[in-house]
């Protein structure tokens, strides 16, 4: 069974090891981050079922996190716990992609209530929207990051997600490296395509067990997905 995995960004250690210690007696996997850049690394890194997100953080505030988190991710759920209550902080929490707003102190009973209602919908949202691509022998699962091959399943990152499926959407095609750039990252620039490289060299990897995938560089132009 799937143990929801939770990325909780809280700065007070205290209250941050009482909430992934119940939450883990609850059958949840809980990733503990004291500080917003931490739990970003995190987020890029894993793939999570639901945020809980501090607002007054060092290094990134729970504001920028939570814009980040939807660059990538639409539908991961997104909870802030604040001690804060004005109403325009919620509405600034809300405009920054939040799905709620628990303020402090609040029980862990309360937290996982509202967990499980938006666990329950991204479930049902995920299995109504199933997003699979064959390439080859392999099967590309979008809504689990996850591909497919015989009895294996590799697990992806949510921008290893996106970038695959763009190319999956296009087998066979020469996408051009800006193409790329502005359908996956949202604009192009240097260190961006940079960090594309980076992905690029990990698909390939996931790709190797089917001889008859290849995902080539076309020198001067950009890449493509070669199904043969």
């Amino acid at each position: 069974m799937h143990k929801a995995h939770v990325l909780l960004a809280e700065d007070d250690m205290a209250l941050g090891f009482v909430i992934k210690d119940t939450l883990q007696l609850e059958g949840f996997e809980v990733t503990h981050c004291t500080d917003g850049e931490q739990a970003w690394q995190q987020f890029q890194k894993k793939s999570f079922d639901i945020c809980l997100l501090d607002i007054n953080m060092p290094v990134r505030d729970g504001f920028s996190l939570a814009k980040k988190i939807r660059q990538l991710s639409d539908v991961v759920p997104i909870i802030f716990l604040t001690a804060k209550s004005q109403e325009e902080d919620k509405i600034k929490g809300f405009q920054h992609g939040a799905d709620d707003y628990i303020t402090k102190p609040f029980s862990i009973q309360e937290l996982k209530m509202r967990m499980d209602v938006f666990l329950r919908r991204t479930k049902k949202l995920l299995a109504d929207n199933i997003e699979e691509y064959q390439i080859g022998k392999l099967k590309f699962v979008y809504n689990e990051l996850k591909i497919y091959t015989g009895n294996e399943a590799i697990a992806l990152t949510q921008k290893e997600c996106d970038l695959l499926r763009f190319f999956a959407r296009h087998i066979n095609k020469v996408l051009k490296r800006e193409e790329v750039l502005r359908n996956v990252w949202g604009k192009e620039d240097y260190f961006l395509g940079r960090s594309m490289d980076v992905f690029i060299t990990k698909l390939r990897k996931y790709l190797k067990s089917d001889s008859n995938v290849v995902l080539e560089t076309i020198h001067g132009v950009g890449f493509r997905l070669l199904v043969n």
